[in-house]
């Protein structure tokens, strides 16, 4: 593969013009397409064989008329303290505010809150709901600002108004957290590569990456029902992968140039060798974004797939475009003094003089050689330590009691809470089946007031027969949130005692609704869990058997990683769902997480940590074959890969900790776990816990016994046979110029 991509990088190096021009092409087709596309749809909750989604299409099937896409907003009107919303002015003003929404273009229905009986039982609060004839996503901003126009007019009055409902999910202020995380990567390239061109370029390449990718996502978004969720997951890793991988190349293009390469050998050597591990990273974070099709979400398989979209296009960038952009600034992307120098190696002591904080690997290493057990110990003890709260995890779906209370989306969901009830937020929905009962109305009734009488059920609606009377629904109100672990155990009883609740009646019922379809996706998920990490473990330890032809190493790496992804789940649960340090977040809700979450996390981790691994260990075997102690070879691993390995963890921590700032749930909590999980699979595991391993090891951490060698395939990621032959002619080369070889 190293001289394939060898090969590849000098053809994009010398028909440099062509491959910019060929990738500008590309660009000008996914804007002109993406900007032409259709809005993205919603997210796509459904799971194939729950309970609730089958309820969900029986309902279809039986109840055609209803039309279940449809967006909707639910208008919350307050009265003052000790008035009632029944009272004058503030009926009449309710009463004309449903009026002014009836007649918007794309309403169906408004329901007048003092005819649907929707006044709280103090008269303090009521709601109006608004059914649009068309799904979510196609609201127009026309028809949500008629709702805030409605709102002012009741302010006006002297009532407290806000709304909720899918309808009004709009695109936020785009930007910000992508700004941040540019300008956090910028910073940190600039400090790593003491040169503006060399900073510039892993940024300018990535981000023609990042507008290759998003655009044609947005532009199949319809086509292949990818959600906006999905899309902001491919800006947010393509980004970080698209940086990081941009580095590691002109990274190590300015390190053969300090060895005396001229520019095109320089490339090829570059992309043959950083690049071939880019491609390795790459490969392995799109086969564990594509392995979450196993878990059976489609949500989680979209996301999956767009986010690998994504990687590839990183991928293609920096094997392809950052070659050929290097072809036209060979000598601009090095730094002043290396453009100056003729000493093999002086940029690397420039950079040790510009960049103390970033060029420690070498003594650190020298450090843990001294206390390896020491730092191992520490290491593991502090990993092991915050992976402890990740046993109370608690997977769910949070929805607008998760949202910041400055949003009108939040403050309409606590005014309902408090006027009517925690769990009016989240009813369950029952569809009775009577289709085999000798009097279906009888036998609905029945199990109607059977479910009414259950603990934890307030109220129920009058049951809904379909036009055939053989099948109704109802609404059965909580008396908890629902995201309450008591809601959950409710759902859990109905259909636990569905035949005692159904007994004699010829009926059967389903529990179906957003909550119960939450708990359902929330406990496949959580079911999955512990399958998929074993998997991507296992997955880990093969990759890097055939990598680095050894036991110990890659065992020591799949544990590492296990270690990583552990206390990466445990700082989240302590944030979000305990609420240490939510403030500093802004996370003004704590509760369960976000059920694609972890899962989602750790196939990225899983490639992101086989990248680390491969750069950091591969330059630490390749000493090692070459005849260098252990130790020494521990020492020159860290001293030629630490230095970017470190500025790559930091920028891809700052574009995943940009993301924070945003507030959808599911992207804060998301870019807060990655943010984490590179922190400590990159600082405390490769660059701590692994040479303390490996130097405890010593000459056992290659041992790969000889019948497994000889039928593990060459898989020669790092390029040391193309890296040697590359380094013995650069070696004449300098020696005929009378340099030190």
């Amino acid at each position: 593969m190293a001289t394939i991509l060898a090969g590849l990088g000098r053809f994009a190096f010398r028909h440099r013009l062509s491959v910019v021009l060929a990738w500008l092409a590309i660009l000008g087709g996914a804007i002109f397409s993406g900007l032409t596309a259709p809005a993205a749809p919603p997210d796509d909750f459904s799971m194939p064989g729950t309970e609730s989604q089958q309820t969900f299409e029986l309902m279809q099937e039986r109840f055609p008329g209803l039309t279940a896409e449809a967006g909707g907003a639910t208008m919350v009107f307050v009265a003052p303290e000790g008035r009632r919303v029944s009272a004058e002015p503030f009926k009449s003003t309710i009463e004309t505010a449903v009026k002014r929404l009836a007649g918007g273009e794309q309403v169906a229905t408004v329901g007048d809150p003092f005819e649907s009986h929707a006044v709280s039982t103090d008269g303090s609060a009521a709601y109006a709901s608004v059914t649009y004839k068309v799904p979510a996503n196609e609201v127009t901003a026309a028809s949500r600002a008629e709702i805030d126009a409605a709102a002012g007019g009741a302010r006006a009055a002297g009532l407290t108004v806000d709304a909720g409902g899918d309808a009004l999910e709009a695109a936020g202020p785009a930007g910000i957290a992508e700004l941040i995380a540019i300008g956090l990567a910028a910073v940190i390239l600039l400090i790593t590569l003491g040169s503006l061109v060399a900073a510039g370029l892993p940024l300018l390449t990535a981000l023609v990456g990042v507008a290759v990718s998003m655009l044609s996502l947005l532009a199949v978004s319809d086509a292949f029902g990818l959600s906006a969720t999905s899309t902001t997951l491919a800006l947010m890793l393509g980004l970080a992968v698209g940086i990081d991988y941009a580095l590691f190349v002109v990274a190590r293009y300015r390190e053969e140039r300090g060895r005396g390469l001229p520019a095109i050998d320089a490339v090829s050597l570059a992309v043959g060798t950083a690049g071939s591990a880019v491609a390795f990273a790459g490969l392995t974070v799109v086969i564990a974004l594509a392995g979450l099709t196993v878990v059976g979400m489609p949500m989680l398989t979209k996301m999956g797939l767009a986010a690998a979209a994504a990687v590839v296009v990183a991928v293609l960038v920096a094997l392809t475009l950052v070659p050929a952009v290097l072809g036209f600034v060979p000598q601009k992307v090095l730094s002043r003094s290396a453009r100056r120098s003729t000493l093999v190696g002086e940029e690397e002591a420039e950079l040790d003089r510009k960049v103390p904080a970033l060029s420690g690997a070498h003594r650190w290493a020298k450090f843990v050689l001294r206390r390896p057990v020491a730092v191992l110990t520490l290491g593991v003890v502090l990993l092991g330590a915050l992976a402890i709260p990740a046993a109370g995890l608690r997977l769910g779906m949070p929805g607008d009691e998760a949202r910041p209370t400055t949003t009108t989306q939040r403050r309409a969901y606590d005014e309902l809470a408090k006027a009517f009830g925690p769990g009016f937020n989240g009813p369950l929905m029952i569809v009775v089946d009577a289709k085999g009962a000798t009097d279906p109305k009888k036998a609905v009734a029945a199990i109607a007031g059977k479910v009414a009488k259950t603990d934890g059920i307030v109220s129920i609606s009058p049951p809904m027969f379909n036009d055939a009377a053989d099948t109704a629904l109802f609404e059965a109100v909580p008396s908890t949130s629902p995201t309450d672990a008591a809601t959950k155990e409710l759902v859990n009883r109905l259909r636990g005692k569905r035949s005692g609740l159904t007994e004699s009646t010829g009926a059967t019922f389903k529990v179906t609704g957003t909550t119960a379809i939450n708990i359902d996706l929330s406990a496949k998920i959580q079911g999955a869990l512990v399958p998929y990490l074993a998997t991507v473990v296992g997955l880990a330890f093969l990759l890097l058997l055939l990598v680095f032809r050894s036991i110990l190493v890659p065992i020591k790496a799949a544990l590492g990683f296990l270690l990583s992804v552990l206390a990466a789940l445990g700082a989240v649960v302590l944030v979000f769902q305990k609420g240490v340090a939510a403030g500093l977040l802004g996370v003004e809700q704590t509760g369960p997480i976000q059920s694609a979450v972890p899962i989602f996390m750790i196939g990225v981790v899983f490639g992101l940590a086989m990248d680390y691994e491969v750069f950091l260990v591969s330059r630490k075997r390749e000493a090692y074959v070459h005849g260098t102690a252990p130790s020494a070879a521990i020492e020159t691993g860290m001293r030629q890969s630490g230095r970017v390995v470190v500025a790559a963890a930091l920028i891809m921590m700052g574009v995943f900790a940009g993301f924070v700032t945003e507030a959808d749930p599911f992207i804060k909590m998301l870019g807060f776990s990655l943010a984490a999980a590179v922190f400590f699979d990159a600082f405390v595991v490769r660059l701590a816990i692994v040479p303390a391993v490996l130097a405890l090891l010593g000459h056992h951490a290659w041992w790969l016994p000889k019948w497994l060698d000889k039928i593990l395939p060459g898989v020669d990621v790092e390029g040391a046979k193309l890296n040697r032959g590359t380094m013995e002619k650069a070696d004449e080369r300098m020696g005929a110029y009378g340099q030190p070889g």
